[in-house]
Formats: C-alpha cells, sequence, structure tokens
C-alpha cells in the first residue's frame, strides 16, 4: 500500500468521535486530536516506530504529539492540527514500564476505543 493512500482514508475517517479533543473538533481541522491513533494505524499497515514530542506553538504552549519513523525517515499525518510556526522537535520513545510506545498508547481504554473506530473505518475505506 502507499502511505497516501493511507492518509486519504484516514481524512475521510477521523471525526469528532475519533479525537482527544472531541469538544473542538471539527471538519475545517479534521486532524485535531488524532495524532495517537493515527500513529497506530500507521504503524499497522507500515510498522517502524511510534515517537513523542511535546510540539511548541508559536505561544509557547507546548502539546502532547505523536507520530510515526518508518525506515528513519519521520512520517507525520496529523502535523497539520498544529497552526503555522508551530514547532514540532524530534520525536523520542514514550514507553514507561512498557517495551513500547505503542504498548504506552494501547495501555488507555479511551485511546483504545478511539483507535478501534478508526480502523473499523479505515478499513472499510480501503
Amino acid at each position: 500500500m502507499d502511505i497516501k493512500i493511507l492518509e486519504k482514508a484516514l481524512l475521510k475517517s477521523w471525526s469528532r468521535e475519533t479525537s482527544y479533543y472531541s469538544a473542538e473538533w471539527n471538519e475545517s481541522n479534521p486532524a485535531l486530536g488524532q495524532c495517537a491513533i493515527t500513529a497506530l494505524i500507521v504503524n499497522d499497515y507500515f510498522g517502524g516506530d511510534i515517537v513523542w514530542s511535546e510540539a511548541i506553538l508559536s505561544n509557547k504552549q507546548k502539546i502532547s504529539h505523536y507520530f510515526n519513523i518508518i525506515d528513519g525517515k519521520e512520517v507525520d499525518l496529523t502535523r497539520s492540527q498544529f497552526p503555522k510556526g508551530t514547532i514540532i522537535p524530534k520525536g523520542i520513545e514514550k514507553k514507561k514500564i512498557f517495551i513500547s510506545t505503542r504498548e504506552y498508547l494501547m495501555s488507555y481504554e479511551g485511546k483504545n476505543s478511539r483507535y478501534a473506530i478508526l480502523k473499523e473505518r479505515v478499513e472499510d475505506y480501503l
């Protein structure tokens, strides 16, 4: 599969229901709050690593952000959720007591349910 095909499927599948920021989510910023579960889906199809960083907005506010490293290249399909001028430092593993960032993310019940919804929608689209 081509990453552009998956990206289109994700774009068509994101919704208020799959967003971490469901109250703020809207169709003009569909990637808002979708980073962790999107990184999980990308990992399902392309492997690689899921990494974490703190995005730094122009007002210096920091926001947790997840994306992928595949074959040494950064793949961030939700970067568009941030306004221009946002700095996203190099990602690192965030695993705490888990073996991987993926396992760390999957340890959260709310994230699991949003991931399951998104995964089903993406599979239906594909």
